[in-house]
């Protein structure tokens, strides 16, 4: 990053329980022969973004093995059952102090590359007015990762509670941008059948 272009950080959520993947680790299933957070984190690292926090909470110590010798600061959700709105509080509060926005990203999403991350990123620094959000659209659908100010949308998030992100704030809002991508910002995995997908 130059001197010019804002402090953009990323965030990934990999805390959650996994309820409806069944009783194995969610984020460590392999997908192309890598577990689901370990190519997050890749992604985030090789983007434009920095620095990167990961956020562990359900199974911390195997997925903490799964990110070894990854340039990752990672926090530790004490109380993950309490939803994601716990996790993102704490990762956006993990990023240095004149961070300008981050890139919000869920582990269980393993078709995301880093110009999907660099493509928000843009999106953003370019914008004048700087919008509140950049969110990627496939299919008329809101999807993941997205990038949020955090200046214009700290107090909200403060706020959050439950097991919601970003989502609900960002519906309420007219200084969302909304980028056009590919069907990899829509796809999750809740369920082993999912992988295959």
């Amino acid at each position: 990053m130059t001197g010019s272009e804002p402090r953009i950080g990323a965030v990934i959520l990999a805390a959650g329980l996994g309820s409806r993947f069944g009783q194995a680790a969610k984020m460590l299933a392999p997908y192309a022969g890598r577990p689901m957070v370990r190519r997050a984190a890749e992604a985030a690292l090789a983007s434009r973004a920095g620095p990167v926090v990961a956020v562990l909470g359900a199974h911390a110590e195997a997925v903490r093995a799964a990110l070894a010798r990854l340039e990752l600061r990672l926090v530790e959700n004490p109380d993950p059952a309490a939803g994601l709105s716990t996790s993102l509080r704490l990762g956006l509060a993990a990023l240095p102090p004149k961070t300008e926005a981050a890139v919000v990203l869920l582990g269980d999403m393993p078709r995301i590359w880093p110009a999907h991350i660099d493509a928000l990123i843009a999106a953003y620094t370019e914008a004048t007015p700087r919008p509140s959000a950049v969110v990627p659209v496939s299919d008329g659908r809101r999807g993941n990762p997205v990038l949020l100010d955090l200046a214009r949308l700290g107090a909200d998030l403060a706020a959050l509670t439950g097991d919601h992100g970003a989502g609900p704030i960002l519906k309420r809002r007219g200084d969302v941008l909304e980028l056009p991508a590919d069907p990899a910002v829509i796809f999750d995995v809740d369920t082993p059948e999912a992988l295959g997908g």
